[in-house]
């Protein structure tokens, strides 16, 4: 592979709301937030979607990326289960708000939460064969929750984006990629319906652990790496429990998995979560570290990458607004505010 992370960006709204009182309204056990691993979920407001927060978050990415992005930036994709438009793709909006030029590829994708890391893994193909110098990926969405359904107590709201480039120019490259598919029904949502459905326990060992243990443990294979090799472990975080769960089952230690958790204090920000994680990783990383990173799909498919920090690194960080700002500036809002901004009212 011949592609790298050149800069990257995110976004984590402000609201926040207790998940205690999701559960207290609902009627849910409080052991059941307590197994789930998550205090608090961030909450976009009413005049916050994805594209809005996928805008902020790739302005970011191009800060830190220090490139001239008009003349050389060759695609923009982007991944998300929420965007404003049933029929009208998010990334040309992003692009034009963003000065970006019109002659270049555009593309919203689709596969659950998994969709952002698709967009890496085309966009490692697309620079490593020389057909562009850069490329844009944003994860971003809103997660949507059937008021009193569990999924409420986790479906939240957040962007990360990602400048895809040359190898040669990178704070952190990658050095390998292995992708797990297969039909499996965890999580869906109808044509013309508001909010998805689950399996259940099909969310669990079937779809979750299963794709992102088969696609972590064959990136190691092909490239003769071990648990003991890496620094740090991002996995996909739809609840707090299962990437240290996950984690532990590939044998990873908790001290590298918990820098990249941040569920528990902002929710399933589904394209965004994994993205999220990585974003805050790179943060702290020094020079010549390796990160694992393992995104999740419901439907269902994981990509494992393998990346490795470069000594650009550490001139990058501080040029925007970081993940633990982010995760620090926040405003506690109660139901009623959650409803009004999410607008749960109207489409009960």
């Amino acid at each position: 592979m011949h592609a790298g992370i050149i800069g990257w960006g995110a976004y984590i709204p402000r609201y926040r709301i207790k998940c205690s009182e999701i559960a207290e309204l609902w009627g849910f056990d409080q052991p059941l937030v307590k197994s789930l691993n998550i205090e608090e979920k961030a909450v976009a407001n009413v005049d916050e979607d994805a594209t809005t927060m996928g805008w902020y978050a790739a302005r970011s990415a191009i800060l830190r990326a220090g490139i001239d992005v008009v003349g050389e930036l060759g695609a923009i994709f982007v991944g998300t289960e929420s965007k404003p438009y049933a029929v009208k793709p998010t990334a040309t909006i992003i692009g034009d708000a963003l000065g970006l030029p019109n002659k270049k590829l555009t593309s919203d994708m689709e596969f659950a939460c998994r969709a952002a890391g698709e967009g890496i893994r085309i966009s490692i193909g697309l620079i490593s064969s020389g057909m562009l110098r850069y490329s844009l990926v944003i994860g971003s969405d809103t997660a949507q929750a059937n008021p009193g359904d569990v999924l409420e107590l986790t479906a939240a709201s957040g962007a990360a984006a990602y400048i895809i480039g040359p190898k040669v120019e990178s704070t952190a490259y990658f050095e390998g990629a292995y992708t797990y598919t297969s039909d499996t029904p965890d999580f869906w949502r109808r044509d013309g319906s508001p909010y998805p459905l689950h399996g259940e326990i099909f969310t669990d060992e079937p779809a979750y652990f299963n794709h992102i243990v088969n696609s972590v443990r064959g990136l190691m294979d092909e490239l003769g790496l071990r648990p003991d090799d890496y620094d740090y472990a991002v996995f996909h975080q739809p609840n707090g429990r299962f990437p240290l769960k996950v984690g532990t089952e590939l044998g990873f230690t908790k001290d590298k998995i918990l820098p990249g958790l941040v569920n528990p204090w902002i929710g399933n920000t589904y394209n965004a979560s994994a993205l999220l994680g990585l974003a805050k990783v790179l943060e702290e990383a020094k020079p010549g570290q390796r990160i694992l990173l393992a995104t999740f799909g419901s439907g269902a498919g994981s990509d494992a990458f393998s990346i490795v920090t470069t000594d650009k690194l550490l001139t990058k960080v501080n040029i925007a607004l970081k993940v633990t700002d982010m995760l620090n500036s926040k405003i506690y809002v109660g139901y009623d505010t959650y409803a009004k901004y999410r607008k749960l009212l109207e489409r009960m």
